[in-house]
């Protein structure tokens, strides 16, 4: 069989040659009559091209009844459709490099590079969760009380204490809030700013108020769901052994490793998430039952009306003594001489103080000595509140819990050739909370009876 006269040679333009065949003569040109290329299963055939079945492959221009088949599809060359697709490279073709009309020679693409797939690693087995603390609490009345407090909050000897020594803080801060009031608004804005004043301090026993304070002057948050179910059942119990309605009071958590509570304004109850989690319910008990010794003795809510109403001469202190500084360091700048006459300035200005109003000077003097003395007995009566209903042995372990810590951190101030700093006389009766040493004490009646 010959192939048909290639059209192209009859028209003016370039004769292209096409590539032998392995292992036969060069092929002739179009045009010529040539015996057909033997196929495969022949004597004389050549090595067919892979994946081809029964036909050589078509030269440029020339029709023939069916292209060969190559594994991806029918190889199409330049001018007649796209290029073949082949698994690595085109056939190679010995001795001569083929030309293709129209186009460059094609390009094989080499198979996309795929990293060698290393096998996961086996899963870290998780950590088993933590065991709860023990919920060893005797819950003698599920919530239900055995009797009505006549009063869910009070005012016992501390509370009443604690707002007779605020009183000369109060008058300073009433005088300072009138003579900035009057001075700057006049009479008639300057008394209604200072009656303004005066009825601020209902805000105390306000609820979105407390709220409002706990959350942004204390950093307290309202529990979470699984938190609050830890909580309130020992709340209950704490409660109706009290004779206290639970809802009378909110309850809140702080986040903080340390062993704490705090009993603020006149119904926010605080707990450290460590006591929620890391103590036992009986001692999670005592110290809520101390708490609500503070709430119902009228401690928190005096103690924060107190320091509200003295907060106005709190600030003029604290702004005089910034201006007596800034003299002292001004004049330091010039001479010594100038430095005396501001010293002496400021010594005869105590003096007349003292002097002119002693009934006021005095006491605001000893008012923190006075402060500290009295939340100290708040803290003992909270501690009988407690004992009182029940948790005296687990407020002890409580206590034992914070005094063993004392001694680690001594220990440990000891081996890095430390010493710890006491605090002396002056500090000392600076302290709002007694030594454990001394509540212990105070709770040995309780103890000794089986409490």
């Amino acid at each position: 069989m010959s192939y048909p006269p290639d059209p192209a040679a009859q028209e003016p333009g370039p004769v292209y040659p096409d590539p032998p065949y392995p292992g036969t003569p060069a092929p002739p040109y179009p045009g010529s009559v040539v015996p057909a290329p033997p196929y495969p299963g022949s004597a004389a055939s050549a090595p067919p091209y892979p994946g081809s079945a029964a036909s050589a492959p078509p030269y440029p221009g020339s029709a023939v009844p069916a292209p060969p088949t190559y594994p991806g599809g029918a190889p199409q060359y330049p001018g007649a459709g796209a290029a073949p697709s082949y698994p690595a490279a085109p056939p190679a073709h010995p001795g001569v490099t083929p030309t293709y009309p129209n186009g460059p020679q094609p390009t094989a693409t080499a198979p996309p590079y795929i990293p060698p797939q290393t096998p996961p690693a086996a899963p870290t087995p998780a950590a088993p969760p933590e065991a709860p603390a023990p919920d060893d609490l005797d819950y003698r009345h599920a919530g239900s009380r055995i009797h009505v407090a006549a009063h869910q909050r009070g005012a016992d000897a501390t509370a009443i204490g604690q707002l007779a020594v605020q009183v000369p803080g109060f008058l300073v801060s009433l005088a300072v809030v009138a003579s900035f009031a009057v001075g700057i608004l006049g009479t008639a804005m300057g008394w209604l700013v200072i009656l303004a004043w005066l009825a601020s301090g209902a805000l105390v026993f306000h609820r979105p108020t407390e709220l409002a304070f706990a959350r942004h002057v204390m950093k307290l948050r309202a529990p979470l769901a699984e938190e609050r179910a830890r909580l309130e059942p020992v709340w209950r119990e704490v409660t109706a052994r009290a004779g206290i309605e639970a809802h009378t009071y909110e309850l809140m958590v702080e986040n903080s490793t340390d062993l704490n509570a705090v009993a603020a304004a006149g119904h926010v109850v605080g707990v450290t998430t460590y006591a929620l989690n890391e103590i036992p319910s009986s001692n999670l008990a005592a110290v809520l039952a101390h708490e609500l010794g503070h709430h119902t003795g009228g401690h928190a809510w005096t103690g924060l009306l107190g320091y509200w109403y003295s907060l106005p001469g709190r600030i003029a202190w604290a702004f005089m003594r910034g201006i007596a500084r800034i003299a002292i360091r001004v004049a330091s700048v010039f001479s010594l001489a100038a430095t005396g006459m501001v010293y002496l300035f400021i010594g005869m200005f105590v003096i007349g103080g003292f002097v002119a109003a002693w009934y006021i000077t005095v006491p605001l003097v000893a008012a923190p000595y006075l402060l500290a003395y009295v939340g100290r007995q708040g803290e003992l009566r909270a501690d009988r509140q407690a004992a009182d209903l029940g948790f005296a042995p687990h407020l002890a372990q409580v206590l034992y819990h914070f005094q063993a810590q004392e001694d680690a951190v001594k220990a440990q101030a000891a081996a890095q050739g430390r010493q710890l700093k006491e605090p002396g006389g002056l500090a000392k009766l600076l302290t709002t909370h007694p030594d454990n040493y001394t509540r212990l004490q105070a709770l040995e009646p309780y103890l000794q009876l089986g409490r």
